[in-house]
């Protein structure tokens, strides 16, 4: 399936390739801490797929819990995270932010990982109330 993706202000615009139902979610604490969020979501693009068409994404090369190294894209101007990769430029194998990609509502999560880390609220989350919009 091709994919499609972009940056918050349009500066980074990519395309690749994926497979249905290969969204990974993990909970680890760094994906926590970088997201800003309660877990991190990425699609699994095909190896050397990702193509950017428009702007060069920024890295930061950071040690994962796993002990790899892992490169971190992200839009330079308004700080959209993009994806992880690996270290190495050559060979390739994104991990798309699901949040930038734009066939996102196609993907279902298809497992979720360091589960250990999972905020227990999340647990529960179904029963918290829901508005379309901001409650007044």
């Amino acid at each position: 399936m091709k994919i499609t993706g972009s940056c918050y202000c349009g500066e980074i615009k990519y395309q690749a390739q994926s497979q249905n139902n290969n969204v990974l979610v993990c909970h680890c604490s760094d994906c926590q801490r970088m997201s800003s969020g309660p877990f991190r979501a990425v699609i699994m693009a095909e190896p050397n797929s990702v193509v950017f068409t428009k702007g060069e994404p920024k890295e930061y090369v950071k040690t994962a819990q796993s002990g790899n190294k892992r490169a971190q894209g992200f839009c330079g101007t308004c700080g959209t995270t993009l994806y992880a990769t690996n270290e190495a430029k050559a060979d390739r194998v994104y991990g798309l932010r699901i949040g930038a990609v734009d066939q996102r509502d196609e993907f279902t999560p298809a497992a979720q990982i360091w589960s250990q880390s999972t905020l227990t609220w999340l647990n529960d989350l179904h029963q918290v109330p829901a508005f379309e919009t901001t409650p007044q």
